[in-house]
Formats: structure tokens, sequence, C-alpha cells
């Protein structure tokens, strides 16, 4: 059946790109047929953790479609007792305006001239993988149009776990992220970064990159 996983990229010594350098990236993401537009920029208080399918800010710009302007919230879930745990094992409570959308991959470029980069957490979000590329098909091994891709740029650094199960108890090593690509999937033939996405991040993250996952 498969379980659903969150893979991150990440340079080994955290650093936020200028806006342009980071633009260039996600444009080279869907100019390289690593992912799939539409696109969508949102722009305020992220989380890097939060499960990128399941009720996260990126998760709602991807699936809803919500009109430019809308504030999108992560998905909150009634619970007897509050869950203090941090994310991934807690929950994320993200909330962030959408402020650009589209097709066109270089429309995202003015989108970023005008967002808030550095001074809030931004997010580009892609659709999804690119399963039209053979190396995209053979590492996912299934055609899965869920498996979202997203580029971070963030105000300040947050962490990720190198490796973590959702459903057990918080712990184990971390890594600072500042700009990263996360990307979700649930069948893969392979662990790790993605080969060919790792080679497209590489030319602007530097050579020295971290990936780890986290699941549940």
């Amino acid at each position: 059946m498969g379980i659903w996983t969150d893979t991150f990229i990440a340079p080994a010594e955290p650093a936020l790109l200028p806006p342009e350098a980071f633009g260039r990236l996600v444009v080279d993401l869907a100019r390289e047929r690593l992912v799939r537009t539409p696109w969508a920029l949102v722009a305020g208080n992220l989380c890097v953790n939060a499960s990128l399918n399941w009720g996260s800010v990126s998760g709602h710009a991807r699936w809803n479609r919500s009109p430019v302007g809308t504030t999108l919230r992560t998905e909150e879930y009634p619970v007897d007792e509050p869950d203090d745990d941090p994310p991934p094992w807690g929950p994320s409570h993200e909330e962030a305006r959408l402020l650009a959308a589209g097709d066109a991959v270089l429309d995202v470029l003015p989108a970023l001239r005008a967002a808030p980069y550095g001074a809030e957490d931004i997010a580009v979000t892609f659709a999804h993988m690119d399963f039209g590329n053979r190396a995209i098909t053979e590492y996912f091994r299934y055609e899965d149009h869920r498996t979202m891709l997203v580029c971070f740029a963030l105000a300040r650094p947050q962490h990720r776990p190198l490796s973590a199960d959702e459903h057990t108890d918080p712990g184990g090593p971390t890594h600072p992220v500042w700009t990263c690509v996360v990307h979700t999937f649930k069948h893969a033939s392979g662990e790790g970064a993605v080969p060919a996405l790792a080679s497209v991040v590489s030319r602007h993250l530097g050579p020295d990159l971290i990936s780890g996952s986290t699941w549940g």
C-alpha cells in the first residue's frame, strides 16, 4: 500500500538564497521537467515540517485553488487533549496569504519580486512531479499526481528531522533549513533524494546537500 513520505533537500549550511536566485531555482525545476504547473505562491507563517498533502497551507494552495488573496491556515482537528509536541509529531499552526498562482512558470518571477521575501516565510507549490520525465517515473514507480513539491524560502531557519516517523515520540537528529525543497510521495524505488531533482537543486543550493525524510 505504501506510506506517505515527505523528503527534503537543503544545503549542509543553512542559507537564504537571494530572491532572484530563488526564482531561478523555481523556474529551473519546471524547465528541467521535474515538476508540473500550476504553481502557487504563499507568504506568511509557514512550517517546513507540515505534512504537504494533508492539511498544510501548501496543500490547501495546491488542492483547493482558492482565489488570490485568500488567507490559508493549517487544518485543525479537534482532540480531547492538546498536543504540544513539535512538528512533524505535533500540529503546525500555519497561516499565510495566497499571493499569486498560474500555469506559466515565468509568471512566478514578478510575483516573487512583489512578495515579502526574507520578512515572511515564502513557499512556491507545484502541482506534482513531472511523470513525463522518465527519471521521475522510474524513481517513483507509479504515476501519482499527488506527489506535489514545494520550494521554501523561510524568514528564519527551521529544523527538519533527518529521519522521523510522525507516530513515534519526538526526537532524533535534525537539520536546520532556510532555503529548501520538499516533495511528497507514496511509492519509490530508492531512498533519499531523487537523483534528477538533486542534480538540479545542487546548481542553486550548492553541491553539499543534506536530505531527510518524515513519514506517517
